[in-house]
């Protein structure tokens, strides 16, 4: 992180630094405890002057052993057996920098929620009594962690990285646990969970690594967040101009590249209701812009991003993940 040896780090310092965002979500960082890694990238954006004074990570489920051979392969240590798919705990988690003031102590973490205990759970119906009585729905983590802004208003960030919807076998279990953690929300916030529904305004955001209409997966339940009549969808479209004549979707939708599977939209800022919305994007330029090299090196996926007004119709902040 600060020797400036890594293209990767180097380049995602410098997206980081041109999006200025007010709040920042950020997916596939590995959690410490002391949270020394995501310190140390808000140093080296606070050098740039983009300073991120509040820093949050959650624990997320990935790595954490099951003691279960999940796969059926007769090795029940392996990054397939954990409760999330991680070779060790901790793999790939989240980390919120935030201007504002973070609330933890009002901060929520539904990890430990269990896949069985969601209403329609998709658990396949063969899972051993004992897995199905530990096995946690999130891949990673579903939090709900409110952020305060100047005006003493709070906006509630619900944030999730969902696990892929392949990489399994007939069972299609990795297709179904992303089905159920994207209803996960949707449960939420029709009230059918032990949990309150969140209080207006909050902003769904991160990797649901599920398209709508293209690629692998069962869409159903995030279809519906997306048309969800407390929700809404800006619709942040990159510039880059590419066109997808194979895929349904508009492809300025898109906030990945894959080789084979080309583009899609996987990542989601998704507001309340309440919020104005007053610009959207996904920071994706045409291949001739030299950022475009940079954003590539950063990761394969590109930034979403909204600039929003709470209570007010112009100076809001802005949130992108």
């Amino acid at each position: 992180m600060t020797s400036g040896r890594d293209p990767a780090i180097e380049a995602a310092i410098t997206v980081l630094a041109v999006l200025d965002a007010d709040i920042l979500v950020l997916t596939g960082m590995d959690y410490d405890p002391g949270l020394h890694a995501l310190r140390a990238l808000e140093a080296r954006l606070a050098a740039q002057g983009h300073p991120y004074p509040h820093l949050h990570a959650p624990r997320p489920n990935s790595g954490i052993p099951t003691g279960h051979d999940i796969d059926a392969d007769g090795q029940p240590h392996e990054a397939e057996d954990a409760q999330g798919w991680g070779p060790f705990p901790g793999a790939g988690g989240s980390a919120i920098l935030s201007r504002h003031p973070i609330l933890t102590d009002h901060a929520t973490d539904y990890g430990t929620y269990l896949w069985r205990d969601l209403p329609g759970t998709l658990l396949p119906w063969d899972t051993p009594p004992a897995l199905a009585a530990i096995q946690r729905l999130s891949s990673h983590s579903h939090l709900s962690l409110p952020v305060a802004l100047p005006d003493g208003t709070a906006l509630t960030l619900l944030i999730w990285h969902a696990t892929p919807p392949v990489f399994d076998g007939p069972d299609d279990r990795n297709g179904r646990r992303n089905h159920d953690e994207a209803a996960f929300w949707l449960h939420l916030i029709d009230g059918r969970l032990p949990h309150p529904p969140p209080t207006p305004p909050f902003v769904l955001i991160g990797d649901a690594n599920l398209d709508p209409l293209d690629g692998d997966g069962r869409a159903g339940a995030l279809s519906a967040l997306l048309a969800h009549p407390r929700l809404q969808d800006p619709g942040p479209k990159g510039t880059h101009g590419r066109r997808e004549p194979n895929h349904r979707g508009d492809p300025e939708l898109d906030t990945v590249l894959y080789p084979r599977l080309g583009g899609l939209r996987l990542d989601y800022i998704i507001p309340s209701q309440e919020i104005v919305v007053q610009a959207s994007g996904v920071f994706w330029p045409v291949d001739t812009d030299p950022q475009n090299a940079t954003l590539k090196t950063a990761s394969r996926h590109f930034p979403v991003w909204i600039d929003i007004a709470i209570g007010a119709p112009a100076g809001g902040p802005s949130a992108r993940p």
